[in-house]
């Protein structure tokens, strides 16, 4: 039997080397010391390999912990040589081999095909290439009788099964098929079939272009290395693209992978990093878990790969320290030993990017800003103006969240899903996804006549995009990002400005906000803010409602309780408290009148299956519109000691002096000083692009994209 016996991602030296973190306080020492533990509570259990069940249901998930704990013993008998490992690996995987063919396949449910063991063939290949992980590092250890076993009864009427009942699907170019290569490459190696490897590497037509590994990672990242399903998909698909590439880099070096397309792993793995937010959780852009963030094992191979194939960052090291643990192989050691060298690890601070989407790089952006406090505390600002992001998608274009002192201030929802709950829709994607979670109005955004960007039609989203206006991303003291999005609502333009400004008139960062509209018929205008806290104040009366009902008929409007609601004229004030901090908003439109309403989700929905999510919209109607904000970070507030300071800010009110194609002019006042900010409202704005507005027999000049104006009352 033509079959390997040699572990697919370790060498001799390599085991030897982490032999000696055994007992230690490393990073990869506590790993092993963990990951020891874990498995040891599993394996007290009796194995169990059960038949079919509902996804998120137990015996989904006893196939998932059985893959996982394959892999885990196989590599710590590696380690430890200690062969109660070998034997609970050899067990499971010869359980396997005696019913995986009598399990027949699951009954199809949706799209994707169903396997032996799963309802989608998904995580079939997840099971595949954990197992063949797993099964490389006993192979040595079995007996040629019980290796034939395996290999004749598991694995490759596996492969039979991926690459020919389901080769259409094999070659798809998705964050599935991502699974499905590294799992036939990797499983091939194991046998000892190296055409399966090939196949896996420049796909069925062997082209590497139509399919495989190659055309995987040339085809799903835009040049910038970001992914369109946002980074709850990311770092679900860079799992086995880091592991897939290191099995490439040992067993198929003429390849070069890590530096194959201008070194597009590395691109990939630092768009991913650098979404996180300084906690390390994850903005739950598109369809996505609130969450997730970079302790996920995906992330933790990502970051332990990066840096052992792509050298030292002392922002990978301040991961590895959020995560707690490493790669359990080369890669994780070399990060857990610069670690330890490092005598005092800092949180990670990655710089401001804009990651471009689209295979070209042409089909908008996300951005990502961020700058540090006086007291080191790090503020993030992400604003979304690129593409849609496929079935997973939110129609959000526009769309911030604002992070700071360690919590999301401006939220995203993220998914309506319960993970794995097998009562709540098995686990699967609620119905309230698409009727609330994925509509406008769940997003800190501008919702035109209660209706949905691009009406709720992915096939018409995913053909429009936002289009970069400006990026400004290396200053201490300001920091903004621009944009336009004119596609996603019938004859209404749409321009949205943010930045954040540190000024010596405020303890922290202040976020300044003007979202434009143009059109050449009325519209109501709902300016939304999703916020997570208790109201304390506001500069305007607003009338509870007794009797609740929801907020609209539809698009998402359905499930917002209509709370309160507020006549403003002027500027409003919105002040929460959340956690330790205060958070004051100030808000005003270009319009005479409007009104905040004050909402809650849970109308229209009698399972609970939504959260509980507060937020206040500013309502307006007119033709051109601008809206202008400024959220003020300030105070402390700690129930336990029966503290407060600051309770109020030092900004008074935000104007809307004046707008039109030219440019925007706002003024933020505020205790003995105000800011004059003037924006840029022409397309193809440079650094040398002169503006000029005269409002109300006064004249507004700057230079470039953007300028601040502080003045001393």
């Amino acid at each position: 039997m033509n079959t390997t016996t040699q572990p697919v991602l370790f060498t001799q030296e390599e085991v030897a080397d982490l032999k000696k973190e055994i007992g230690t306080d490393s990073l990869m020492g506590q790993t092993i010391e963990k990951l020891k533990a874990e498995l040891n509570t599993y394996m007290a259990m009796p194995i169990d390999v059960p038949g079919h069940g509902e996804a998120g249901g137990y015996e989904h998930n006893k196939h998932k912990q059985n893959y996982q704990y394959i892999n885990l013993a196989g590599r710590l008998f590696l380690i430890t040589e200690d062969e109660k490992y070998a034997k609970f690996t050899a067990a499971l995987l010869s359980e396997y081999a005696d019913k995986y063919l009598k399990f027949g396949f699951h009954i199809q449910r949706n799209t994707n095909p169903p396997g032996r063991l799963f309802h989608q063939i998904l995580n079939e290949h997840m099971w595949l290439m954990y197992a063949s992980l797993g099964y490389s590092c006993i192979s040595a250890w079995l007996s040629e009788q019980e290796r034939a076993h395996i290999v004749d009864n598991l694995f490759k009427p596996m492969l039979e099964m991926f690459t020919v009942k389901y080769g259409h699907d094999f070659d798809r170019i998705h964050n599935h098929g991502i699974w499905a290569v590294a799992a036939v490459g990797i499983c091939g190696i194991v046998i000892g079939e190296r055409k399966y490897l090939e196949m896996s590497v420049y796909g069925l037509n062997g082209d590497g272009e139509t399919g495989g590994f190659l055309a995987q990672i040339s085809q799903l990242f835009a040049p910038s290395g970001y992914y369109m399903e946002g980074p709850y998909y990311h770092r679900f698909a860079i799992r086995p693209l880091a592991v897939f590439a290191e099995v490439i880099h040992r067993h198929m070096p003429e390849v070069d992978i890590y530096n194959y397309k201008g070194q597009v792993i590395k691109q990939t793995t630092q768009a991913l990093l650098a979404t996180a937010y300084p906690n390390g959780e994850f903005p739950a852009l598109n369809d996505a878990s609130h969450t997730m963030g970079i302790t996920d094992m995906g992330a933790v191979v990502a970051v332990s790969m990066y840096f052992k194939r792509y050298g030292f960052d002392k922002n990978l090291v301040g991961m590895a320290d959020i995560q707690q643990q490493v790669w359990l192989n080369a890669c994780g050691l070399a990060l857990s030993r610069a670690h330890q060298a490092e005598d005092n690890v800092e949180p990670p601070f990655w710089p401001s990017v804009e990651l471009n989407e689209g295979e070209k790089g042409d089909r908008g952006a996300q951005g990502f800003l961020r700058m540090q406090g006086k007291d080191k505390d790090i503020y993030q600002l992400a604003m979304n103006y690129g593409q849609h992001g496929m079935d997973h998608g939110h129609f959000d274009t526009l769309g911030i969240s604002f992070f700071n002192r360690g919590q999301e201030v401006l939220r995203e929802y993220g998914f309506a899903r319960w993970v794995n709950i097998e009562p709540k829709f098995g686990g699967r994607y609620l119905d309230e996804n698409k009727s609330y979670a994925r509509q406008t109005i769940s997003h800190n955004a501008v919702t035109v006549d209660e209706q949905c960007q691009n009406n709720f039609d992915i096939e018409r989203a995913d053909i429009v995009h936002g289009t970069p206006h400006f990026f400004i991303g290396e200053g201490t003291e300001l920091q903004a990002m621009s944009a336009f999005a004119n596609q996603h609502y019938p004859d209404t333009g749409m321009q949205r400005t943010v930045m954040m400004l540190k000024t010596d008139l405020l303890e922290n960062p202040v976020l300044i906000d003007l979202y434009r509209l143009t059109s050449e018929g009325a519209h109501q205008y709902d300016y939304s803010h999703q916020y997570q806290g208790q109201i304390i104040r506001t500069n305007f009366d607003y009338k509870t409602n007794t009797e609740l009902h929801p907020l609209g008929g539809n698009f998402g409007y359905q499930y917002l309780w209509n709370l309160a609601r507020g006549e403003v004229k002027g500027s409003a004030l919105v002040s929460w408290v959340q956690g330790n901090s205060y958070y004051t908003w100030h808000g005003a439109c270009a319009a005479a009148d409007s009104e905040v309403i004050f909402t809650q989700t849970g109308a229209n929905d009698p399972q609970f299956n939504l959260r509980h999510e507060t937020s206040f919209i500013m309502r307006t109607t007119g033709k051109d519109m601008l809206f202008a904000s400024a959220l003020e970070t300030h105070g402390y507030f700690n129930e336990a000691v029966e503290a407060s300071v600051d309770a109020r800010g030092k900004l008074h009110c935000i104007e809307v002096l004046g707008h039109n194609e030219i440019g925007s002019v706002v003024r933020v006042t505020g205790d003995n000083a105000c800011l004059t900010v003037m924006v840029s409202n022409q397309p193809n704005v440079t650094e040398t692009t002169e503006h000029q507005i005269e409002i109300n027999d006064t004249t507004y000049s700057w230079k470039g994209c953007l300028a601040v104006k502080q003045e001393t009352k």
